[in-house]
């Protein structure tokens, strides 16, 4: 459930918000769509580690070298400044919306730091518990404003008679089909089906009916989303931006009264607080592992117990790094360089993410009975594709931004 609510955040709302406003129901599919292909990537790493017995960022640096690691390593750091930012910027606006007597700021800082006051003093366990209770919040509002401006069976037909790819529409198809179920976050699940001792072959099934359960939420709530600005935006105002999801409020306002736009604003906002959670306790696994792989131990105490990830400074330090520095962004806006740089790493990811699968779990002795099958091959080449066009398109955007910013300067 966890990795359900963290991949589901403000810029998915926006993706999925600013599609619907354009194209209306003829891209709903792409919502749908995009939650079966992180499927893919998230059942693939899990699989690698239920039957290695170690993680994709030990894969990485046993099967690919150490510069795949440290150049995942940076953009860690990168990403998660800038993520860090956008989270604490989202739940500033979500919750400012809700309660306008307090500044944005203000709310940010709030969210930030509890969260990971939440994350440090309460274990897996707590987190676990409050994510479920944040997508319980998160769904029954979004949802329940989707069905009630427009019947579920209405929804359907009209879903299925005007689907295709309307004219002009491919970026934003492919956004939000990048956009739905995280990205780095992926990787936060090799962990928490550890911590809830999910080891081995044997919890395969297992672990592929939680993420078909995760999955078909993700997948829900964005077809709901795309749904609700078909509805309130389409052929209407033009919308852009963080600033999505509260036009969508205010239209909302007009078609069902206040208690539309309430409802829509509190699903807004368990959205990035689930998010903005999930992250904070799940992204710090990956730099305390990799800093272990880096220097080569076992986290064992002095009666030879396994030390859990979250207990080292490493996950502390990272976790401080993801809620405290990025409040600084909140003053003086994120700095072109820094952005250009993310947004080339981040392109690659996903297409990195899956060509190592197919070549990690292709391999009959690496993983045994869990080697890829024809459904999980033709699926991640499908991802390799389409993810590989949207880094063509980031990475020329990328590029574009730095060559006017280097002429500005001169």
């Amino acid at each position: 459930m966890a990795i359900a609510a963290t991949g589901v955040g403000a810029g998915d709302m926006v993706a999925a918000t600013v599609s619907g406003s354009k194209f209306g129901f003829a891209v709903v599919w792409a919502a749908a769509l995009g939650a079966v292909f992180k499927f893919a990537l998230n059942e693939g790493l899990a699989r690698w580690q239920l039957a290695t017995g170690t993680t994709l960022l030990e894969g990485w640096a046993q099967h690919l070298g150490r510069g795949v690691q440290w150049t995942f390593m940076v953009y860690l750091v990168l990403w998660s400044f800038i993520v860090g930012a956008a989270l604490i910027n989202s739940c500033g606006l979500a919750a400012h919306a809700l309660v306008p007597a307090v500044s944005l700021e203000v709310w940010a800082v709030v969210h930030s730091i509890v969260a990971a006051v939440v994350v440090l003093t309460g274990g897996y366990a707590t987190f676990e518990r409050s994510i479920k209770l944040f997508i319980g919040v998160m769904f029954v509002a979004l949802i329940g404003c989707a069905l009630f401006v427009a019947p579920p069976l209405e929804s359907a037909a009209r879903s299925v008679r005007e689907a295709g790819i309307p004219a002009g529409s491919g970026k934003w198809i492919l956004g939000v089909m990048g956009g739905v179920g995280g990205s780095v976050t992926l990787l936060s699940y090799g962990y928490w089906i550890r911590e809830k001792g999910w080891e081995g072959k044997r919890f395969a099934s297992t672990m592929r009916l939680d993420l078909i359960v995760a999955y078909t939420l993700t997948g829900i709530f964005g077809v709901a989303v795309v749904i609700l600005a078909s509805h309130t935006l389409h052929g209407g105002q033009e919308v852009a931006g963080s600033g999505a999801a509260l036009t969508m409020a205010t239209m909302l306002e007009g078609v069902v009264g206040p208690a539309g736009r309430w409802t829509f604003l509190i699903g807004f906002w368990g959205a990035v607080a689930t998010s903005m959670l999930g992250v904070w306790q799940g992204v710090p696994y990956l730099f305390a592992d990799f800093l272990r792989l880096v220097r080569g131990y076992r986290l064992v105490d002095a009666q030879g117990g396994e030390i859990e990830l979250t207990r080292t400074p490493s996950y502390r330090i990272f976790l401080f790094w993801l809620a405290v520095p990025p409040l600084t962004l909140l003053a003086i806006g994120r700095p072109v360089l820094l952005v250009v740089i993310y947004s080339v790493m981040g392109a690659l990811f996903i297409p990195f993410l899956a060509a190592t699968l197919l070549f990690l779990n292709g391999r009959r002795r690496w993983v045994g009975s869990l080697k890829n099958g024809p459904w999980t091959i033709g699926l991640l080449i499908v991802c390799l594709i389409l993810f590989g066009y949207i880094a063509y398109e980031e990475l020329g955007k990328a590029f574009e931004t730095a060559r006017a910013f280097f002429t500005d300067l001169g």
